[in-house]
């Protein structure tokens, strides 16, 4: 007997589905289901290789800039990092209401080729004989200007689906990324074994090392990408009951296709919406940021310790996520999205508190060194230099401790290992949750009429969380110290929860809004 589509979609990303559930009315065939289905999974991929795009390269941006530029600067890295989300959100809206207007296929295949042919040109930044930190800055802008097909991806998934089946649809979308960000630095470790000088191809000026294999690579797979949508997606909308849509974006006009259901999307809950996911990659993009320094400065930990614990603990996190990512499909089939994302909220929250300094013990002082640089890192590069530090780099050992510089080192009590761990844990459960539930839900507010331009205001707004979080972290962090730095994110998400409660009767599926559909 035929399976649930309900019951499929919660199955392994890659399981065998069939129609035949007691929604099945005849209005999709077995032959259209199967086509959308494997239209979403091609997209699942697609969102993976957005992710593996960022992270492939982050952990060996630093010294790869440093030996194509001597005049790259830790300034000057915060801006190359920061290209990428910039590019994203200049990006999304652009791709979002291309994808609203024309097949979704176009808007996906430029995006690709011009990630694909931006990771070319990092291949290729220390060939100029000059300005090369500038190639890597372009080179990177353009990869993320790519990565803003993201927004097209959640909107064609959010089209393809019904309101059954958008939750589980969109937790293995958050599964594919967050698989994206855990294998990429993996990618980058492998290709580590090829070393610096690697093999050099003279006749196109092509070095092959551990900096450009992964970026290759990374080019390769987009490639295959774009074969992939050339031969597998075709284009699909579904109501929020399941039943065909007839679009724009349709290749071929169909008679039995009903019209898209008439009425006026929740504008207020589409704002609170924007502005609760902008919180939510905010409140992460600063705690992924603040680990390095803040564990050096707590446990006087070197910058090699530093970079090996975080590592291990940023992996930890990547694999939880991925389990709540599983956990929430099931779970909001009982509870609902809005009931998951006020509990995800409050697990931040206390996540946060959590890390706040208590108790009288004081973390161990840096003394040493006052007049040779010790100065704390004030920007966003100067604090994400401490990931790309060489192990084997100088042989004279820096001092470890809260330098004394930072006047709060001084009066601010440790953060004990037991509780920053217990905070990461609850951070790393409350953050996923949160993630996808507002983008869920975001997906149901808005309905069944072409959602690209809206998709592309939500990621934008997600980029710019991850550019302004670290620059508001590293200043709080390093002139007010941890407390001041950890009270005020705790109340900015109690601000969040209050817009929450504010308009949780608004967080609701348009044809529930609309009475078409009973929640």
């Amino acid at each position: 007997m035929a399976s649930s589509r309900i019951e499929a979609e919660q199955e392994p990303l890659l399981g065998d589905r069939t129609p035949g559930s007691r929604e099945w009315d005849g209005t999709e065939s077995e032959e259209h289901y199967k086509s959308r289905w494997r239209s979403i999974r091609v997209l699942y991929l697609t969102m993976f290789l957005s992710s593996v795009g960022f992270s492939i390269v982050i952990m060996s941006i630093w010294p790869y800039l440093q030996k194509i530029d001597q005049t790259a600067d830790a300034s000057f890295l915060g801006w190359v990092i920061a290209s990428f989300s910039l590019g994203q959100m200049v990006a999304s809206p652009i791709f979002g209401l291309w994808s609203n207007y024309r097949p979704r296929k176009e808007p996906l295949i430029v995006s690709i080729f011009i990630s694909v042919a931006a990771n070319c040109l990092y291949a290729y930044v220390h060939v100029p004989a000059s300005h090369n930190k500038y190639y890597m800055l372009v080179a990177r802008g353009l990869v993320g200007f790519g990565a803003g097909n993201v927004a097209v991806v959640r909107s064609y998934i959010a089209g393809a689906t019904s309101l059954q089946e958008r939750t589980s649809s969109m937790a293995n979308t958050s599964t594919c990324q967050a698989l994206g960000f855990i294998l990429g630095p993996v990618f980058q470790t492998c290709f580590a074994l090829i070393g610096e000088k690697g093999v050099k191809w003279d006749t196109i000026k092509l070095q092959i090392n551990m900096y450009t294999a992964p970026v290759l690579l990374s080019a390769i797979l987009g490639v295959l990408n774009i074969i992939l949508i050339l031969a597998i997606l075709r284009e699909h909308r579904v109501d929020d009951s399941g039943r065909q849509c007839k679009n724009i974006n349709f290749e071929e006009a169909n008679t039995d296709e009903v019209q898209i259901p008439q009425g006026n999307i929740d504008q207020v809950a589409v704002v609170a919406t924007n502005v609760l996911f902008f919180v939510v990659l905010f409140i992460f993009a600063l705690f992924e940021t603040i680990l390095t320094p803040l564990t050096m400065d707590m446990y006087a930990w070197t910058q090699e310790q530093a970079v090996l614990y975080n590592g291990i603990i940023l992996a930890a996190l990547g694999v939880e996520a991925v389990l709540i990512f599983v956990g929430v499909k099931l779970l909001s089939k009982k509870i609902g999205e809005r009931v998951i994302l006020l509990g995800g909220l409050i697990l931040v929250w206390v996540g946060f508190f959590i890390l706040l300094p208590w108790g009288n013990q004081l973390p161990k002082i840096q003394w040493e060194d006052l007049h040779n640089n010790s100065v704390p890192n004030t920007t966003f590069g100067e604090i994400i230099t401490g990931l790309w530090k060489s192990p084997g780099g100088g042989h004279d050992a820096r001092p470890t401790g809260c330098p004394v510089d930072q006047a709060w080192c001084l009066y601010t009590p440790v953060i004990h290992l037991a509780q920053f761990l217990t905070s990461a844990v609850l951070i790393g459960v409350g953050y996923p949750a949160c993630n996808v539930m507002s983008y869920t839900l975001y997906s149901k507010i808005l309905g069944p009429k072409p959602q690209g331009v809206y998709m592309g205001w939500l990621t934008a707004s997600g980029s710019a969380a991850r550019i302004l979080g670290p620059v508001f972290i590293s200043h709080v962090y390093t002139y007010l110290g941890p407390r001041w730095a950890f009270s005020l994110v705790c109340g900015m998400v109690v601000l969040t929860i209050t817009l929450v409660g504010a308009v949780y009767k608004r967080l609701i599926a348009f044809s529930v809004r609309c009475g078409r559909v009973q929640e």
